[in-house]
């Protein structure tokens, strides 16, 4: 059979993600912070941007959703104006500035001075797009965060320590986790360092003397064993050299609660026991948490939920944003129409993105509302009486009532937060499978892990319950569960099993 070429025709429809879709959607997905940013970035990005002090009022907000109509029909003739241009010599004696646009126009369909009317200040003076602002004092700059290389380096550089010896604590200083500990070890910090082994050992020792105690240790164990050295508490000192030998004979026995096995180790009565199990709770397994900027932030939340009345409001809280709004002296020049050629074409493309940008934001900001809304809708019960009356939802259910994809939804929920009077969630936290309840129906999975809180708060420490008990006493206020979801759940709430959660001692 020869091979032949043809040519063929078909029809077909197919979802292609535009530049515009694909910048609605990065910035619905985007938490507070980083839309804060990307805010900025844009603002630096695109002359046409720049930063208001005012809020944008209701004519703003129509006329970019004009810009935005009018944007949908121009990419039709988009290629036509620059022929038209190139076309028609103009002499040299001729105004460039012509009466009236070129029929082919991409914004003839825009009424420009309609358009950039509420963007302009009154008075026909172009006054520049920038004001002079004060300079910012420098006692309102923050101070630099000090790091915990930076403070365990102030330390060693007050210590007497030899030439040779400092570089070596700096590098091992350098190689500390969050944590404090050392985990590089010691022939390895030797090869790279290119120093014997005993050195290395030396500037370890010397590491370990800063401050807190217990920095640089390489276990667990060497790290209370480094803060007994120096613990400072009044204790007994027969009690506190008890406590360095359990921690250095006999500390697998305390990780694995072996207390008949310590106490006939140690040859100690186990009231001992229980001092010395007593001085390790005072002792910190992560000294070098104390060091260091924290980097637990503040929460802002993008919506705030009030009670008016007997309804719920909600608010979307966008102070501190920045605000954007169309440079007037861009836009001034390009209503004159006294540029030509490549510098209109690039501010007329800015502005195209401007216009966007705008209205991609004020859509982000419509869809997080209307979500946040129909959360609060359904979650009415937990506003007002508790966590014990959340409603299981999913993100389907929030997407059925508000006309929109659950893809979108879950883009919403991501990385937000609500405010309400009873504490700052994530959207996220309203999202919750269903357990089957004998008389309420479908009951929340948070509500289910109350009780299961409730029931291990209100045990007897001597006889803990287990997850089999812990469901049958749930089956028997009608919550119908199985010991796996138990088991699962209790270790979402970070409760240990009931054997660990067993007195220390009897």
């Amino acid at each position: 059979m020869a091979l032949e070429q043809k040519l063929h025709l078909k029809l077909a429809q197919r979802l292609e993600m535009t530049p515009t879709l694909q910048q609605a959607i990065k910035l619905l997905q985007l938490s507070r912070l980083e839309l804060e940013q990307a805010l900025v970035q844009e603002v630096q990005a695109n002359p046409l941007l720049e930063m208001s002090d005012e809020p944008p009022g209701e004519e703003e907000a129509a006329a970019i959703d004009e810009a935005g109509g009018g944007e949908e029909a121009a990419p039709q003739d988009e290629e036509e104006p620059a022929e038209v241009s190139a076309a028609e010599p103009v002499a040299a004696d001729e105004p460039t500035i012509a009466e009236a646009p070129p029929p082919a126009d991409p914004f003839g369909e825009v009424d420009l001075d309609a358009l950039f009317a509420n963007y302009l200040p009154d008075g026909a003076s172009v006054a520049p797009a920038w004001e002079e602002g004060e300079e910012r004092s420098l006692e309102n700059s923050p101070a630099r965060a000090e790091s915990m290389f930076d403070d365990l380096c102030s330390q060693l550089h007050l210590l007497q320590v030899p030439n040779e010896l400092a570089p070596v604590c700096e590098f091992i200083i350098g190689n500390l986790g969050p944590d404090g500990y050392l985990r590089t070890p010691d022939d390895e910090v030797a090869a790279q360092l290119g120093v014997p082994l005993e050195r290395v050992s030396e500037a370890i020792a010397v590491v370990q003397r800063l401050e807190p105690a217990g920095i640089a240790a390489r276990s667990l164990k060497e790290c209370f064993l480094l803060q007994l050295e120096r613990f400072d508490r009044d204790i007994e000192p027969q009690m506190l050299e008890l406590t360095k030998r359990v921690v250095a004979e006999a500390f697998d026995d305390v990780l694995h609660q072996r207390w008949d096995r310590l106490a006939q180790k140690l040859g100690a009565p186990r009231e001992s026991i229980r001092a010395v199990m007593e001085v390790l709770r005072h002792l910190d397994p992560h000294p070098g948490a104390r060091l260091g900027p924290n980097d637990n932030q503040a929460i802002e939340p993008d919506v705030v939920v009030t009670k008016d009345g007997d309804r719920w409001r909600v608010i979307l809280n966008d102070d501190g944003l920045p605000r954007l709004r169309l440079s007037p002296r861009y836009l001034r020049l390009l209503q004159s129409r006294v540029l030509e050629g490549e510098a209109k074409g690039y501010l007329r493309e800015r502005m195209r993105s401007a216009l966007w940008f705008l209205r991609s934001v004020e859509q982000r900001q419509s869809t997080i509302a209307r979500v946040a809304s129909a959360i609060v809708q359904r979650q009415e019960g937990f506003l007002d009486r508790g966590v014990l009356h959340l409603r299981p939802l999913v993100l389907r259910d929030i997407a059925d009532d508000i006309g929109m994809h659950e893809s979108t939804v879950s883009r919403v929920v991501a990385n937000k937060y609500m405010a309400t009077p009873r504490g700052i969630y994530p959207l996220k936290f309203f999202f919750h499978s269903a357990i089957s309840h004998a008389v309420q129906g479908d009951i929340s999975s948070v509500v289910v892990k109350e009780r299961i809180k409730e029931l291990i708060d209100q045990e007897d420490p001597e006889h803990p319950l287990s997850d089999a008990r812990v469901a049958r006493q749930l089956n028997r206020l009608g919550i119908r569960i199985a010991r796996r979801t138990v088991a699962k759940y209790r270790e979402e709430l970070v409760v240990p099993s009931s054997e660990q959660r067993r007195r220390v001692l009897r």
